[in-house]
C-alpha cells in the first residue's frame, strides 16, 4: 500500500521576489488585471500582502488594507488551475483570522455583480451588501459597478 502525500498548504508575506508570479496569475485570470505598481505600491505601503502556496508554489494571493477597526481587502485571487478546489475559501478565512487577531470588526470589499463565483464565495462566509460605487470597475464596455460587501469580525 502507498502513502498519498497531502499537500502542504501555506500562506506567507509577499516579497518583491514573489512579483512575477503574481503577475502571471493576475494577468491570467483578469481581463482588468491590477498592475506590477499596484502590488508595488501596496508592498510599499505597508499593506497585508501575503501569497498562498501549495508545495511551494504560488495558487493564490491577498490584498488587505488594516485602518483603525476596519480592514479592505482590496484583492483575493486563486489561479485557474486552482480554482473551485476549495483554496479562496481556504485562504478568505485566514484573511479574517488575521483581521481579527489584528482587533479588526469589521471587513470591507468590493465585487463586481457578473463575478458570481466570488459572490458566493463571500456571502457562504456572511458578508452582506452594504453599498454600491456606481462606475467603479473598467469593462468591455463603459464601467461596471462595484458591491461593497461587509462582514462584522
Amino acid at each position: 500500500m502507498s502513502a498519498v502525500l497531502k499537500p502542504v498548504i501555506d500562506m506567507r508575506a509577499m516579497t518583491e521576489a514573489d512579483l512575477p508570479a503574481v503577475m502571471a496569475t493576475e494577468n491570467a485570470i483578469y481581463a482588468f488585471p491590477w498592475t506590477l505598481g499596484n502590488f508595488r505600491d501596496s508592498l510599499a505601503a505597508g499593506y497585508d500582502c501575503s501569497v498562498y502556496t501549495r508545495n511551494g508554489e504560488l495558487i493564490g494571493y491577498a490584498v488587505m488594507m488594516l485602518a483603525a477597526d476596519e480592514a479592505h481587502l482590496l484583492n483575493l485571487s486563486i489561479a485557474a488551475a486552482c480554482q473551485k478546489q476549495g483554496y479562496g475559501s481556504l485562504l478568505l478565512q485566514r484573511l479574517c483570522e488575521l483581521a481579527r487577531g489584528r482587533g479588526v470588526g469589521l471587513i470591507f470589499l468590493e465585487v463586481r455583480p457578473s463575478n458570481a463565483a466570488a459572490l458566493r464565495l463571500y456571502e457562504r462566509h456572511g458578508f452582506h451588501r452594504v453599498g454600491l460605487r456606481r462606475k467603479y470597475y473598467p469593462a468591455q464596455v463603459g464601467r461596471e459597478d462595484a458591491l461593497i460587501l461587509g462582514l462584522p469580525l
